[in-house]
């Protein structure tokens, strides 16, 4: 089947994916949007969405395979809290025998806490990394909701609780797993490294970190200069619940509470226009000064949101991440 030939709005209502499609842009309905007409190598050419067509491919591969999209929470937990409702993962399994030897890897899309693009930073990346021979689950986490990155903390917890519970069916060991996150959900990724993530639940360490274009310190936040009308505490306030100040000094405020980290590689672009690369610089300095193995990468070119990297500067960056991980 050839995506590529192919309307983005045809593939998405495609009965085969109908659980997740919705998801595809969390909180975005991409169907109502004029773009959806294009096929996706008019998208990929226009919007520099990349490989788009190679995430379609592995989710219909393993919706055609059997059971791959899992709700994190039952019917009477969505009807309590409807921030709850289609929260789940995806399981991308890799056709590599000795995949299940190794760590899995849990996938946190960004989106700024508004949305989650499993399109971009989802699906295509996590087909580069069943290339290398890893299984891949990828997690839609709560968003455009009060105390979102809190929530989303929870959601993470919730999905080790279903990838435990089905750990034969996905033939892989709940205790060994890697974290890759982009942006927000880099922030994610770095979070459930401190005292308010694995600790807290009782989740074994991760064996490695990959945070891609990360958030990770409020003070940087802070020192930001913002546009006449922008609002720092309120954006934080509805991101963690709590102020600007506060988050600042507490476990929020990540490199100052790096200690639980696993070996760490992190990637971005020197001209992010989004993320200021200091976010990724002063984390990469605090795990070096606590001896735990850190990999910085910036390039020169590729802003923020190059995803898998594919034509840019950023391009090979999966394979750098597992050949730190492996060759530690």
């Amino acid at each position: 089947m050839d995506f590529r030939k192919r309307t983005l709005k045809d593939v998405l209502k495609d009965p085969a994916i109908s659980e997740i499609a919705p998801d595809a842009i969390s909180k975005w309905d991409l169907l109502k949007e004029d773009f959806s007409n294009l096929t996706i190598a008019e998208i990929e050419h226009e919007k520099k969405w990349m490989n788009m067509d190679r995430g379609f491919e592995i989710l219909f591969k393993a919706a055609a395979s059997g059971r791959y999209y899992y709700n994190l929470y039952s019917e009477e937990e969505c009807k309590a809290d409807p921030d709850k409702v289609g929260r789940n993962i995806v399981f991308l399994p890799s056709k590599d025998e000795k995949a299940a030897e190794r760590p899995f890897i849990l996938l946190t899309p960004g989106g700024a806490f508004i949305n989650v693009w499993s399109l971009t930073e989802g699906w295509p990346v996590a087909s580069l990394f069943n290339d290398l021979g890893y299984n891949v689950f990828i997690l839609t986490y709560r968003v455009s909701t009060d105390c979102a990155a809190v929530k989303a903390v929870a959601d993470v917890a919730r999905a080790f609780d279903i990838i435990c519970e089905h750990r034969a069916e996905f033939n892989v060991d709940p205790d060994k797993y890697i974290t890759c996150g982009f942006s927000a959900g880099g922030y994610l990724v770095c979070l459930w490294n401190t005292k308010k993530g694995y600790r807290a639940y009782g989740i074994p360490k991760p064996q490695a970190c990959f945070p891609i274009y990360p958030v990770t310190s409020y003070r940087i936040l802070a020192n930001q200069r913002v546009e006449e009308g922008g609002d720092k505490d309120g954006f934080v306030h509805r991101t963690l619940g709590c102020t600007l100040d506060e988050a600042c000094n507490s476990a929020f405020e990540i490199p100052d509470h790096a200690e639980g980290f696993p070996p760490t590689a992190i990637f971005l672009a020197a001209e992010d226009e989004l993320v200021d690369p200091e976010h990724s610089k002063r984390l990469a300095s605090a795990l070096k000064d606590l001896g735990i193995p850190v990999y910085l990468e910036i390039g020169p070119t590729g802003g923020h949101g190059f995803a898998d990297g594919s034509g840019m500067s950023m391009e090979g960056w999966p394979e750098r991440a597992i050949r730190f991980y492996e060759g530690r």
